[in-house]
Parts: structure tokens; C-alpha cells; sequence
């Protein structure tokens, strides 16, 4: 059953689109991950949901109720939906406790309890309650704002590049500890972000969205292997894309022969493999056997944990550039033997 369903969502401001006919499903306690570039729209479609701005058209439904079509507009108060900016949002001049408490109805009792069972659930220390936002950590702050939007008991949570403020270690312990908390709440969840890992990490559903469109929307793993063009392919991770002649479920390219995801294509395309899937081995000086592919390293550029090697095929005029884990070992003039893990990608037609 879906909780939010976005049918033709449409937003332009003055003769600038942002939003072209999108559509998009969310699932009872999943979790989605629009990603896009800067100006892709992804916000400006968050705050739609919220309620927060008005498309120009479009349905959005909330469990099968119309919360804006052409006669509906529900405000954002009232429609059961959590929403988490990306600073936190915290009001400075309430304390912790405060801040969770902030819109709670009942008795002072019933809201100290309410309160304690929250800081609970997002694993804040009580002892917190009494502190000012300024004295705790940032991502001590994203629990806080995040304990807040589930103080309503939303339906659907709506987190807006929540994590992008936290330095690289924290950002990743959090991330996964409100996905976990979503889970085990069976909240459904938006999560908008520019950070591929982030969407891929976060989400069973990721949105790829590009110019005011949603390019490609399914599992993560199906976006990352077969992504269905080469800016979705590119923008979601290092790539290497390739030309090549297909024929009987093979592809003839700067790689030798690679088996390809598609037997039933022919002719001349392009394919992709993500660097994971090649495995660079240097030759011995008394190699007899035959190689899958022989190359020659002609540059390399470390970058730490990561280094971008430059080959230069055997009988082939192009070079090649391909990202692997650095090691020792590895250096221009080496001759290697190039093998290639699993299927290359055909794009779609």
C-alpha cells in the first residue's frame, strides 16, 4: 500500500520550470532518497509535500486522501507529516526538552512522559533535557529536531539533507541510526540529499531527479549496476563507459570481451562497468599464459585510499582510466593483465 502517491507534480516560477510532471510512489515504512544536482528541484518537491509551497498541478494523495489537486489544498499543520530542515531548526530559547515538547497537547505530565519516551527512542541521553541547543553536538541537535517531528506521530517523515552539516564520521553513524529508527517505527521516509552515497546507504527506493525530472526511481542496487543512461550512470558513482560492438551477449571493446547484461542487443552502443568490477594484476617477467586483456600503466594518480590509473591497451590507440584501491606495487611502464568481474551495462535505447 502506498503512503504518498505524486501524480504529475508541476512547478514553474515565472518562466522557469522546476517541477515537470513528476511521479512518485512511496511505500507503507520505506524509505526513499530523491538525489539530484543543486537546482534540480528535489527541495522545492520536498516542500510541496510538506505543504509548504503549491504546485501549479498535480495530485498528492497522503494514504489515499487528496491533501492538493484541483479542488484540494490541506495546509501543512494538518497534514500528518514530519518534516526535518537541514540545520536542525532548533528554537534557541528552549531547552532540549523543551524543543521535543514544542506543540504537544495534555497535562505537564503527560508531556514529560511523551518527552522521555522520545528521547528514548532517539537515543538521547535524559540527562540532556535541561541543556540549550547550543551546548549540545550537531548530531545530538538532528536528534532533537528529528524527536520533535516524531512527537506528532507522523505518517511520513520528511528529511531535508538532514546529515549535510555533520563532519564525514558522525554524518554516516547518524544517517544509519535514523534509518534504523525510522525502521523500527515503520515510518515512511523521504530523505533529500546531493550526496550519492548518502541516497544509496539511506534508502530501498532512490529517485535519481535531473532538471525538474525523475530520471530514473527504483532499488538502489538497480540504479548503481544498470542505470538507465549515462548522466544517471555517471552521477551515481565512477563509471567506466566504453565503446563497443555487441553480438550474441558479448561486447567487443577496449577490454577484450565482456560478457554484457543484454544478449538480445546488437550492433554498435556503449557500455558501463563500475571500476569494482576489474581487477588490475601486474605480469611476472617469465608470464607464459594468456591474458583476458594486457595493458600497459602509463600514469598514475594517487589520491590516498583511491588512485586513478591510466593503461594503455594492447593494440588498441585509446587509453583507459580506471579508478582502484591504491597498493604498492603498481607504476607507469608495468605491463598488468586486466580481468573483468561479472557483466557490462547496456544503456537503453
Amino acid at each position: 500500500m502506498s503512503t504518498l502517491e505524486l501524480q504529475q507534480i508541476s512547478k514553474s516560477y515565472q518562466s522557469v520550470t522546476v517541477l515537470n510532471g513528476i511521479d512518485l510512489q512511496v511505500t507503507a515504512g520505506s524509505r526513499t532518497a530523491i538525489v539530484g544536482p543543486s537546482g534540480s528541484g528535489k527541495t522545492t518537491l520536498l516542500r510541496i509535500i510538506a505543504g509548504f509551497e503549491t504546485p501549479d498541478s498535480g495530485k498528492v494523495i497522503l494514504q489515499g486522501n487528496p491533501l492538493f489537486d484541483s479542488s484540494t489544498q490541506v495546509p501543512a499543520h494538518k497534514r500528518g507529516i514530519g518534516f526535518v530542515p537541514q540545520d536542525g531548526a532548533l528554537f534557541p530559547h528552549f531547552t532540549v526538552a523543551g524543543n521535543i515538547a514544542y506543540g504537544l497537547k495534555g497535562t505537564r505530565q503527560d508531556k514529560t512522559r511523551r518527552v522521555d519516551e522520545l528521547m528514548e527512542m532517539v537515543a538521547l541521553d535524559r540527562r540532556l533535557s535541561s541543556l540549550w541547543p547550543h551546548e549540545i553536538s550537531g548530531g545530538q541537535q538532528q536528534r532533537v529536531a528529528l524527536a520533535r517531528a516524531l512527537a506528532q506521530r507522523p505518517v511520513l517523515m520528511l528529511l531535508d539533507e538532514p546529515f549535510s552539516a555533520l563532519d564525514t564520521a558522525l554524518r554516516a553513524s547518524t544517517r544509519k541510526a535514523v534509518a534504523e529508527l525510522l525502521a523500527q517505527a515503520n515510518i515512511a521516509s523521504i530523505l533529500v540529499t546531493h550526496d550519492q552515497t548518502e541516497a544509496l546507504s539511506f534508502a530501498d527506493q532512490v529517485a535519481v531527479m535531473r532538471g525538474g525530472r525523475l530520471a530514473h526511481v527504483g532499488p538502489p542496487q538497480e540504479l548503481y549496476l544498470r542505470p538507465v543512461d549515462e548522466p544517471t550512470a555517471t552521477f551515481l558513482g565512477e563509471t567506466l563507459i566504453l565503446s563497443a560492438h555487441i553480438d550474441a551477449g558479448w561486447a567487443d571493446c577496449a577490454l577484450g570481451r565482456v560478457k554484457v547484461d543484454d544478449a538480445k542487443r546488437s550492433g554498435q552502443t556503449r557500455v558501463m562497468l563500475r571500476p569494482e568490477q576489474i581487477t588490475i594484476t601486474p605480469l611476472s617477467a617469465d608470464h607464459h599464459y594468456a591474458t583476458h586483456c594486457l595493458a600497459k600503466i602509463v600514469s598514475i594518480d594517487f589520491a590516498g585510499f583511491i588512485s586513478t590509473i591510466g593503461l594503455s591497451i594492447d593494440g588498441r590507440d585509446e587509453v583507459v582510466e580506471i579508478k582502484t584501491v591504491s597498493r604498492e606495487g603498481l607504476r607507469v611502464g608495468l605491463m598488468v593483465d586486466l580481468t573483468t568481474v561479472g557483466q557490462a551495462h547496456i544503456f537503453a535505447d
